[in-house]
Parts: C-alpha cells; sequence; structure tokens
C-alpha cells in the first residue's frame, strides 16, 4: 500500500488549509471594494435583515465554507487504499480547487434562499441590487480560491508530495489521472493575471457609478468587452504556441515506443520549440541508424543460424531463403487488403523477420531421420513434427535479449505454430481456426508452396497449376480461406520469383 491512513489525513489536513486561505484571501480582497449597492436603500434593508435574524441567516452562510469542507474529506475518506486512493491523492489541487469554487457558488444559492424568504417579510428589498452586488463578490472570490489554491496546492504537490511519495515520477502511468492541459495552465494564468484584476476594476467601476447615480455607457462596456477579447486572443495564442509542439512532441514519442524510429516532427518556429524539434530529429535519425543496424546485425546472426540448420538437411537446400521472399510478397499483399489493414506496419515487419526461423527447430532433430533420404516412418514423422516445438524454445532463447516484445511473441508463434491446420488436424498443439495465431498461418501457406513447388528426395516439384490447385482444395481445412485466397492472388509475383531460382 502506498499510502498509510495517516499519511493520507495529513495530506488531505494540509491541502484543505491552503484551500481555507485561498478563500480567506478571496474575501478579504472582495471586502476592501466597497459594495455597489452600499448607499442603496435596498441593500440598507438587506443589512437590518441580516442583522434582525442572525440565528438563521449566520448557519445558512456558515454552510459556504462547510459544505466545501465535508466534500474535501469525503473525497479522500470514501476509499481506502489502492489505486484508487493514489489517483484522488495525486489529483488533489485539481479536485479541491474546483470544491473551493463550489463553495462559492452554495454561498449565491444561499442569498437566492434568503432573498425568497425576505420577501415574505417586511423589508424594501430589490432582488437585482443584492444579486447584481453579490455576484462581483463571488466572482472575485471563486477566481482568487480557485488560482490561489490550485498554484499552492501544484507548488506544494511538485517540491514535497511528488519527491516524498514518487520519487521516481512513476505516478504519470497511473490510469485515471487528470493531467492538466498547456490551455488548462494558461487559462489559469489569463484569469489570474488579467480577468481577476478586470473583474475588480468593474467591480470597483459599478460601486462608483451606483453611489454617484452614474450609468455605465456604452463605450465603456465596448472597451471592457474589447480589453476582455484581446486578452482572450492573446491567451488562445499564446497557449497554442506551446500546445501544438508538445502534441507533435508526444505524437512521436507515442510511435517511438512502438518501434516507428523514422518519426520526425516539424516545428517551425524561431523558439526553444523550434531548437527542441531540430534536436530531437537528430535523436530520433541516430536512433533509427543505430537500430538498423542492430537488427541487420541481428538478421544475419538469425538467418546464419537457419541456413547452418538447412545445411543438415539434404532436402531442404535454399527453402530458407525461398520461404522468406515468399512471406515478403504475401505480406506486401495483406498490407493492401482492407480487411488486413488492422495490423500495422511494424507487426508485418515483424513477421517477415521472423520468418527463417520457422524451422530452427530441426536443430534438435537426429541427423538419421534429418538427413533420411526418403518418406519418414511413423515414429520418424512423430519426431520430425517435434521440431515446431522444439523451434519456439529454441526461438525464444536466440531472441530473448532483444526489446521488441511484438517481434519476439511473432517469431515464437511462427515457429511454434505454423504446422498447425485450419480444421485442428495439425501439429504440435491440434489449435483450429483463429486460435491459430495469424502470422503463424501466413507462414503455413508459404512454407507449404515452397514445399509444393520445389524438388525433394521424396519427389519432384509440382507444377504452378498443380501447387495452387492443391492449395485451393486445401482452403477451409488446411490453411485459412479468406489468407488463403489472397495468397493465391499473389500468383504472378511468386511464379517469378520461383522462375528466378530455377534461373540460378
Amino acid at each position: 500500500m502506498k499510502f498509510s491512513r495517516k499519511e493520507t489525513v495529513k495530506i488531505s489536513i494540509i491541502y484543505s488549509l491552503i484551500l481555507i486561505f485561498a478563500n480567506i484571501l478571496g474575501i478579504l480582497i472582495s471586502s476592501t471594494i466597497e459594495s455597489p449597492g452600499g448607499h442603496s436603500e435596498s441593500m440598507s434593508e438587506w443589512l437590518r435583515f441580516m442583522s434582525d435574524y442572525r440565528m438563521i441567516t449566520d448557519p445558512i452562510q456558515f454552510l459556504t465554507f462547510v459544505v466545501p469542507t465535508i466534500f474535501c474529506f469525503l473525497y479522500t475518506r470514501n476509499v481506502n487504499s489502492g489505486e484508487k486512493l493514489e489517483r484522488r491523492l495525486i489529483n488533489l489541487p485539481l479536485a479541491y480547487s474546483v470544491i473551493g469554487v463550489f463553495g462559492w457558488i452554495v454561498y449565491f444559492v444561499e442569498e437566492i434562499i434568503l432573498l425568497l424568504i425576505v420577501n415574505k417579510l417586511d423589508y424594501q428589498i430589490q432582488a437585482k441590487d443584492i444579486l447584481s452586488s453579490s455576484i462581483f463578490y463571488i466572482i472575485s472570490e471563486a477566481i482568487v480560491t480557485f488560482t490561489l489554491a490550485y498554484f499552492l496546492m501544484d507548488l506544494l504537490h511538485k517540491k514535497w508530495f511528488f519527491p516524498a511519495f514518487y520519487p521516481d515520477g512513476e505516478f504519470i502511468e497511473i490510469k485515471g489521472l487528470k493531467h492538466p492541459s498547456v490551455k488548462f495552465l494558461c487559462r489559469i494564468n489569463y484569469v489570474s493575471v488579467t480577468l481577476f484584476p478586470f473583474a475588480l476594476i468593474i467591480e470597483s467601476l459599478h460601486s462608483i457609478f451606483m453611489k454617484n447615480d452614474i450609468e455605465l455607457g456604452k463605450p465603456y462596456l465596448f472597451v471592457f468587452f474589447l480589453v476582455f477579447l484581446i486578452g482572450l486572443v492573446i491567451s488562445t495564442s499564446f497557449y497554442k504556441s506551446f500546445e501544438k509542439p508538445l502534441a507533435l512532441l508526444k505524437a512521436r514519442i507515442e510511435k517511438i515506443k512502438q518501434g516507428d524510429f523514422s518519426s520526425r516532427i516539424r516545428i517551425l518556429s524561431n523558439d526553444d520549440f523550434g531548437e527542441l524539434g531540430a534536436i530531437f530529429n537528430d535523436m530520433t535519425r541516430s536512433i533509427d541508424y543505430k537500430t538498423k543496424k542492430i537488427q541487420e546485425i541481428q538478421n544475419s546472426v538469425i538467418e546464419g543460424m537457419a541456413v547452418m540448420v538447412e545445411s543438415r538437411d539434404n532436402s531442404t537446400g535454399g527453402h530458407i531463403k525461398r520461404t522468406s521472399e515468399c512471406v515478403r510478397i504475401f505480406v506486401n499483399k495483406l498490407k493492401n487488403t482492407e480487411q488486413y489493414k488492422k495490423y500495422s506496419d511494424s507487426f508485418y515487419q515483424s513477421v517477415i523477420r521472423a520468418a527463417p526461423m520457422h524451422d530452427l527447430g530441426k536443430i534438435a532433430v537426429d541427423d538419421a531421420v534429418l538427413r533420411k533420404p526418403g518418406k519418414f516412418t511413423d515414429e520418424e514423422y512423430e519426431k520430425m513434427k517435434a521440431h515446431s516445438k522444439e523451434g519456439a524454445r529454441i526461438v525464444k532463447e536466440v531472441i530473448k535479449s532483444v526489446e521488441n516484445e511484438e517481434f519476439k511473441q511473432i517469431a515464437i508463434n511462427v515457429a511454434h505454430f505454423h504446422h498447425e491446420k485450419w480444421n485442428g488436424q495439425g501439429y504440435p498443439e491440434k489449435l483450429s481456426g483463429n486460435q491459430i495465431p495469424f502470422e503463424a498461418r501466413i507462414m503455413a501457406l508459404a512454407d507449404v508452396f515452397d514445399a509444393l513447388v520445389s524438388r525433394r528426395c521424396y519427389k519432384d516439384s509440382f507444377s504452378y497449376d498443380k501447387a495452387f490447385q492443391i492449395i485451393e482444395e486445401s482452403l477451409g481445412s488446411h490453411f485459412d480461406p479468406e489468407l488463403g485466397k489472397i495468397f493465391i492472388q499473389c500468383r504472378p509475383q511468386l511464379e517469378e520469383l520461383y522462375n528466378t531460382y530455377q534461373a540460378e
């Protein structure tokens, strides 16, 4: 458990005190400005009502502080431990700031209730005078509460909470966290340094104008609206100058996580983001180059092992090379077929890379069986069949240090299941239909096709017509019927490939 009950209570109390401080400061700032209706008859009557019925009005207004406190208490109290509690404690700055603003909404609702009550009594009060005065207070108080509370709590989170409980930054992967966007942070900045002073100015002018019985003219309103609009445009432009580059960086980094090191970023700005984009592109070029070099070495080692294994087999000379090219042709066709576009390019590239490893398990088969110049007995065939399961074990060992988990699983599946049949009569696990991994179904077609059109010690090569006829007749029994139809469409390219081999 990450947090004890004692730690949870301690954190909640500290952050609640910050929220209370922000609320009190909001009240103090607002109270320094004279009420717009301070000298009106309605306001005098309102104050008299509040004084006359303190036994009612004070408890009601006290709810302004009680309600947010209760919600803050419940926010961490109704969960005991685990990831849900972690999420809530990490989200405290945002959650408590929102709860603080909710308190001022409660206050406004309370005033409406009190005005409904006062209308039943003998007081000369105009509700619009009281509400127009109150709305300015509430706006300014809510702004101070939210921005100051969030700023202080977020600062405490970064300086104390995260270093104390998540020194390695592992919290960022927890599901359900609220990640404040650049837009949100810029909006807070805009509200704090622009809208709040702006609201105070309007509140002051409103008080002065009402006191002197002067109306706010259209020119004033136009100027204030214009200032507000300009600030909004500048704020929007400001956050977009951050948001777009960060979004591009995030998207490219996600691609890198998926193994796409060829990704580049295009940030057209002469600032730190433009420089960061250039550095990022240099980094990805370097990673891409080194990764390709590592993959070339890995592929060479794997192909070398496959050729070494194949050299022990009298009957399958060139099988590894031919089936690998056959898979490449087949995969290129699948990538452009609508129903198979759901598989990523990295998946298909991994299938091509894994193809040479499909028969590595033959290294564990006795020479007497592997090099026998003729058909196997039932006992010998059972020994030969063991090569697929053994191949999966060997492949797993050979590529265990490879970081690409997708490639490792594909390579293991290709070696393990390429002799399974669609009807469940294959080996070694007797899987059927879609239970057979997709990559193994691809390999099965290439493997059988090469066996059909190639000469073996126990048979002559079949013609292309005969080979494709056998494959077509085996759709739904040996092979995936939909996948097999696409393979048959590759006939022109496959014939061209095998004619090249026959000409050598």
